[in-house]
């Protein structure tokens, strides 16, 4: 399998496209082709445990990597988890929920996170580079924390992340800020989500401020769901989902289902799309938004447009409004048209806006759908769930739950439905407890003890762990300012400090 850009011809190897993380030309990686599953893969799935499926799918794409080497890397990652990686809960007969937050960090990035650090040393090794590499991270609150737990003290590896200050809950924050690791750094940043991701990207662009990393021994790389090493262990989920639905006797092979899936940066639904191209028999991938809800604009109307207001809401990690991932579906839309694309992303950085054909806009609706949900639907949504179906959910999940009954609503669309969980609800524990109508206090760990109090939901070991856990890092920065924390801290490592 090749790898080539959405901006360009280039074409490289899988290996090779997980070091670099992101194009020369500022696109992203895509596969040159899609691998395809028949019903006797699926009939073999079912036979298998999570990490041995995680193998199975992820060579497909990685078809350069060693089988033996691949499946220690996913046992290795996965053994990792509290349990099953990926468990489904059932809602109701046409209901179910993806539990993606089993993991060292509690959100659905560890099932990618844990294992990219594995993925990127076997790629080093395959293409004999002898360079450390810094893992650079912009993060909306769940990819920092799994990209600092998954990277820290991994040889020849260092990992920096930034987050928006202000921009992430108190928990998230937490996190990061007491993360372990002698190769770690973190900082706030003055700004917003997409001031943060832009920077970052600047920065794996600039020539210049590579050329010092180089000096100092190190390599940039991504951990952001623009590495295709971090997008594709995403699709297996999706794969297993189903496998688990026919062992349920709810759908027999064939049959079509939904995914609803919380969405900011696209990565986490583009996985989806990646395992329909694969042949998984997908009726509808449901798109939810926060009320930043670019998304929803877009796979309704086609139009992409930036200029509007940004909100702070409930669900920070969906609080963005350039969408990196799209452009790998935009690709898939204009017939593989890197030129359209270029031309796309151009007007996007000049007029922050850019339009899709009509052709374009029908073929994608043949699949997504979309809908968003407001501050007061993602509250009532949280309370429901528990009073209703004894089921807590954290805002993210609460933004599925609102889109998928309003799109049910409004469609009559009966077909089994998955609703991806992406984080644990004690990560957003005030925003819970205000759902819940419960009054909570400014001592996080109070909070916490709280909410279990009201839900009986067992608290997480990674987060009943960081009350003990003293805080590490208190920068913040602003974005001009972002590229000096990057080289200083290369700086540091390299002198030994």
């Amino acid at each position: 399998m090749k790898y080539i850009s959405t901006r360009g011809a280039e074409e490289i190897s899988g290996a090779e496209a997980i070091i670099k993380g992101i194009c020369e030309d500022g696109g992203l990686y895509v596969p040159s082709s899609f691998p395809q599953l028949n019903e006797s893969d699926f009939e073999r799935f079912a036979q298998m445990e999570y990490k041995d499926v995680a193998a199975d799918i992820i060579g497909k794409y990685l078809d350069d990597f060693d089988k033996e080497e691949l499946s220690k890397a996913c046992e290795s990652a996965y053994a990792r988890f509290y349990g099953e990686p990926a468990p489904i809960t059932e809602i109701d007969d046409a209901t179910y929920v993806l539990e993606l937050w089993h993991g060292p960090t509690c959100a659905f990035k560890d099932i990618a996170l844990t294992l990219l650090p594995h993925l990127l040393n076997i790629s080093k090794k395959m293409m004999k580079v002898e360079t450390k590499t810094l893992i650079l991270v912009a993060t909306s609150g769940d990819t920092g924390k799994a990209a600092l737990e998954g990277f820290r003290d991994v040889d020849k590896t260092a990992v920096c992340v930034f987050y928006p200050n202000e921009g992430v809950s108190k928990l998230q924050q937490l996190q990061m800020r007491s993360q372990e690791g002698s190769n770690v750094f973190v900082s706030a940043v003055n700004g917003n989500f997409d001031d943060t991701q832009t920077a970052v990207k600047k920065i794996f662009l600039d020539k210049d401020i590579k050329a010092e990393l180089t000096d100092k021994g190190y390599e940039l790389s991504s951990a952001n769901s623009i590495n295709f090493g971090r997008l594709v262990p995403q699709i297996v989920y999706y794969i297993t989902s189903y496998v688990k639905l026919i062992e349920k006797g709810a759908i027999e092979y064939g049959d079509k289902i939904n995914f609803c899936v919380p969405s900011g940066n696209f990565g986490d639904i583009l996985a989806g799309y990646y395992a329909y191209r694969m042949g998984l028999p997908i009726n509808k991938l449901i798109c939810a938004s926060n009320k930043n809800n670019i998304l929803c604009d877009f796979i309704n109307t086609g139009k992409y447009d930036v200029n509007r207001e940004f909100y702070k809401t409930m669900s920070p990690s969906m609080d963005i409004l350039v969408s990196s991932n799209l452009e790998r579906l935009l690709f898939e839309l204009s017939g593989r048209n890197a030129e359209i694309i270029r031309d796309r992303m151009n007007k996007l950085k000049t007029e922050g806006a850019y339009e899709i054909s009509k052709k374009e806009l029908l073929d994608m609706q043949e699949l997504f759908a979309a809908g968003w949900a407001s501050e007061g639907e993602t509250q009532a949504a949280i309370a429901n769930n528990l009073e209703v179906n004894g089921y807590l959910i954290d805002t993210h999940t609460s933004v599925g739950s609102v889109v998928y009954g309003n799109y049910v609503t409004e469609t009559g669309d009966t077909t089994p439905t998955v609703i991806l969980s992406t984080a644990s609800p004690y990560k957003f524990t005030a925003d819970i407890l205000k759902a819940l109508d419960v009054k909570t206090t400014d001592d996080l760990f109070g909070a916490v003890k709280k909410l279990h109090s009201v839900s009986g939901v067992e608290i997480p070991v990674p987060i009943s762990d960081l009350k003990t856990k003293p805080v590490r890092f208190e920068s913040v920065c602003d974005k001009d300012e972002m590229a000096d924390s990057v080289i200083a801290f290369a700086g540091r490592l390299s002198d030994g400090r």
